[in-house]
């Protein structure tokens, strides 16, 4: 994360949700017959050439339109009925639009590349009720540490390395506080979404101070800093981990043996669609090796769901060597759906923590 903790829980006005409307050339184009995305921007699948190829294998044109946080995407599928195809939902989320009738049944029986997911996020209970799939699994990714391999030997294994004071004051934090009390709970012992004690949380993350050197809100900021060298260690999620290491910017990357937090993201058929037939084709090409690898060669991919799409990747990709690693992948605890409520606790937290720092 894309990220619940990798950039989600954006904040998100409710009253300017409602009155979010498709762009007018999402509504022209079903004359058109070409499938229409909600997704996030840059998320691989509006690459043009991407878009290009399906075209030229199906004769069906895909349309993108875009959510800035997972709550501005509910909205758009609540107030545009028929007016997407396809819907990159959070695993998350799935229920949810679910049970808000924002998207249909999935009929897996017509994606070719189904039989190839990984189980685990194939069949999760987030995607699945009963024998009905409402999300297909097709990315995922993790949370984990990065250290400057040229400043901190051998690479930690554990979460304690960003309180060791052998760091002080070169440590940088996602300024995000649901990531930020997971990472605490994670420290502590405790339940990453549901920590039983938030004042031994909040005890954790005051014991950064000495270690902080600065916040960041955008992977971006981030990877400037490992850049010039001014930071040595930090979390950060697994595909910027990739894409900086693409850059050969000196990180490794590695999820703490007390665990790593993990996230997938699922296409969705939107309800309403007046075009499933070429929905189901998008999704099942989207889920392909053919789709996927030229991703991941153009750095930035999350790992595949598709396992066979695995075993195809470059043997030089980080979502092989790093990802592809199955140990990695049962280190990882999954984020939960915490609710408003849970949310602003973790937020009042988090404000009363970084008001300390100065």
């Amino acid at each position: 994360m894309v990220s619940l903790t990798r950039r989600r829980f954006g904040q998100f006005g409710l009253a300017a949700a409602a009155t979010l409307a498709a762009p007018a050339y999402i509504r022209r184009s079903i004359a058109a017959g070409d499938v229409r995305m909600l997704t996030w921007k840059g998320m691989g699948s509006d690459f043009p050439d991407a878009v290009e190829k399906f075209r030229a294998e199906t004769g069906i044109g895909v349309v993108h339109d875009y959510f800035t946080s997972e709550l501005e995407m509910l909205t758009k599928l609540r107030t545009n009925p028929g007016a997407y195809d396809v819907a990159l939902v959070n695993f998350v989320f799935v229920d949810q639009a679910a049970k808000q009738k924002l998207i249909e049944p999935l009929d897996v029986s017509k994606l070719t590349q189904f039989q190839y997911l990984q189980p685990k996020l194939r069949d999760s209970k987030y995607t699945k009720n009963g024998d009905t799939y409402w999300g297909v699994a097709w990315t995922w990714g993790s949370t984990g540490i990065i250290s400057n391999t040229t400043k901190i030997k051998p690479t930690p294994d554990s979460i304690q390395a960003l309180w060791d004071p052998a760091h002080a004051g070169r440590v940088t934090f996602r300024d995000d506080p649901v990531e930020a009390v997971s990472w605490a709970a994670i420290a502590t012992g405790q339940d990453m979404n549901f920590p039983a004690d938030l004042k031994l949380v909040k005890e954790k993350l005051l014991a950064l101070k000495p270690q902080i050197q600065t916040f960041w809100k955008s992977s971006g900021e981030c990877e400037q800093m490992f850049a010039a060298e001014t930071v040595d260690i930090s979390p950060m999620w697994s595909g910027s981990a990739g894409r900086m290491r693409k850059r050969d910017i000196p990180v490794d990357y590695f999820a703490p043996k007390e665990g790593g937090i993990g996230w997938f993201d699922t296409l969705a058929v939107a309800a309403g669609t007046s075009n499933q037939e070429g929905a189901l084709k998008f999704i099942d090409y989207l889920q392909s090796p053919e789709f996927f690898i030229g991703w991941d060669e153009r750095g930035g991919a999350p790992a595949p769901a598709n396992l066979e799409t695995q075993k195809q990747l470059p043997d030089d990709s980080f979502n092989k060597t790093v990802l592809g690693d199955p140990k990695h992948f049962e280190s990882l605890i999954f984020m939960e759906d915490l609710g408003d409520e849970k949310r602003q606790e973790y937020l009042d937290l988090w404000e009363d923590v970084k008001a300390t720092f100065g």
